[in-house]
C-alpha cells in the first residue's frame, strides 16, 4: 500500500500586496526545509499544500477548515494578522499544530493562546519593545508616534510606549494616520514640533514608504531618529539606501547575520533571485522544527508533536536556543538594526548594521 504523506499546509498572501515579503518565496523556503531533511520523515513523504487567502478573513478560515477536515498534519500561517487569527481559530479547534510566522498581532498570545498554536517569528510586542528599550536606554528618551489607525498600528504604539516608559523615557505625543493615508506631511509636522528625539512609525509597508518620503521632504531625518516598527528588508530594497539610511528597525533575523545565515541565503538567492526576508527564514525554520519533532516522536500525532516542540530547545539556521513559553510565544533573540549609509555597503542587499541584540525574555515581555 502507498504510504500516506505528511501534509503541511502553508496559508499566506500568494498573489496580493504582501506576496514579496512572504508569498511564493516562503513556499520555496519550506520546500528547502523538506529537501534538507531528505524529503521523507518517519518513513513518510512530505507534501506541501498551498493556500492563497488573498487577505480575506473568510477565505483564510475556509482554507484552514478544508485542510483540517481533510486531516492536514500541521499548518504554517503567513502574513496578515486578521487572516491568521481566522486560520488559528479553526486549527485550534482541531488541535492541529500551527506556526504563526507572518502575522504579528499580540492578540494571538495575549487573548487567544492555545497549546497547539506557536507565535513563531515575531509579534507587535517585540517589534515595538526592542527599539523602545534600546534607543531609550542609549539616551533618546523623548518619543513621538505616528500610528496607523487600525488595531495592528495601535498595538505597536501601545507596546512601544510601555517599553519607552519602562526604560525611563517619555512619549511626548502621538497622532493617528488613517489606514491607507497618502500624505504624511501633516502628521510629521506635529511630530517635528513636539520636541521628540525619536519618531516611531507604528505602521508599515506602503505607509512606511510614504512617511519616509515625507520625512525627507521636511528634513526630519536630520533632526530626529526614526524607528520603523514594521519594516522588512523588502521595504528597504524598495526605498533604496539613499532614502532609508539611518532608519532603525527590529527584526528576528537578517541574511548577513552570520556565516550559516549567509550560506542558506545564497542558496535561497539561487532559487529566487533575491535575498530572503526574516519571514522566509522563519518559514524554513518552522517547517524544519515541525519535521524534526515528527522524527523524534516517530509520527504525526498532534499532541505528541506539540509536547515535543514545547519541551525542546529549538536550534537551526534561523533560531538559536529558542523556547516556547506557556502562552505559545517562541522566545528568541530580536535584533535592533540600523540601515546603512550607501557608502558603507559592501554588496547588493547588504543593508544593515547591528545596533543591539535583545534576548527573548526582554524582547517579548508578558505585560
Amino acid at each position: 500500500m502507498p504510504t500516506t504523506p505528511i501534509r503541511l499546509g502553508f496559508g499566506t498572501d500568494l498573489s496580493g500586496p504582501f506576496r514579496e515579503v512572504d508569498g511564493p518565496a516562503g513556499a520555496d523556503a519550506i520546500r528547502m526545509a523538506i529537501e534538507d531533511l531528505g524529503s521523507t520523515i518517519a518513513g513518510r513523504p512530505v507534501e506541501l499544500l498551498l493556500g492563497d487567502h488573498r487577505n480575506d478573513v473568510a477565505t483564510a478560515a475556509a482554507i484552514a477548515r478544508r485542510w483540517c477536515d481533510d486531516g492536514v498534519d500541521a499548518v504554517i500561517s503567513g502574513v496578515n494578522s486578521d487572516t491568521s487569527l481566522a486560520m488559528t481559530e479553526v486549527t485550534a479547534a482541531y488541535g492541529t499544530p500551527t506556526f504563526v510566522v507572518g502575522a504579528g498581532t499580540s492578540v494571538q498570545t495575549r487573548q487567544r493562546p492555545h497549546k497547539s498554536i506557536i507565535q513563531y517569528a515575531y509579534s507587535t510586542v517585540a517589534l515595538a519593545t526592542v527599539p523602545g528599550l534600546v534607543l531609550t536606554g542609549q539616551g533618546d528618551k523623548r518619543w513621538f508616534y505616528v500610528t496607523a489607525d487600525y488595531p495592528f498600528g495601535r498595538e505597536l504604539e501601545e507596546h512601544g510606549s510601555a517599553a519607552v516608559e519602562r526604560a525611563g523615557g517619555t512619549v511626548v505625543g502621538s497622532v493617528l494616520n488613517p489606514h491607507g493615508a497618502d500624505d504624511f506631511t501633516p502628521f510629521l509636522e506635529v511630530a517635528r514640533d513636539s520636541g521628540a528625539q525619536v519618531l516611531g512609525l507604528a505602521n508599515g509597508h506602503a505607509e512606511l514608504l510614504k512617511a519616509m518620503a515625507a520625512m525627507d521632504t521636511l528634513g526630519l531625518t536630520d533632526t530626529m531618529k526614526l524607528a520603523g516598527l514594521l519594516t522588512f528588508i523588502d521595504d528597504i530594497h524598495d526605498m533604496g539606501l539613499e532614502k532609508a539610511h539611518g532608519l532603525h528597525l527590529a527584526d528576528s533575523w537578517y541574511w548577513s547575520r552570520d556565516d550559516e545565515a549567509r550560506e542558506w541565503s545564497r542558496r535561497f538567492f539561487a532559487r529566487r533571485g533575491r535575498m530572503p526576508s526574516s519571514l522566509h527564514a522563519a518559514d524554513y525554520s518552522a517547517a524544519t522544527q515541525y519535521l524534526k519533532a515528527v522524527t523524534e516522536v516517530g509520527g504525526t500525532d498532534p499532541q505528541a508533536v506539540t509536547a515535543q516542540l514545547r519541551s525542546t530547545t529549538l536550534q537551526d539556521m534561523y533560531v538559536r536556543g529558542g523556547t516556547i513559553r506557556e502562552d505559545g510565544t517562541m522566545l528568541h533573540d530580536i535584533h535592533l538594526l540600523r540601515v546603512k549609509d550607501p557608502a558603507t555597503t559592501r554588496e547588493p542587499w547588504d543593508y544593515y548594521d547591528l545596533v543591539a541584540t535583545v534576548p527573548g525574555d526582554d524582547a517579548f515581555p508578558i505585560s
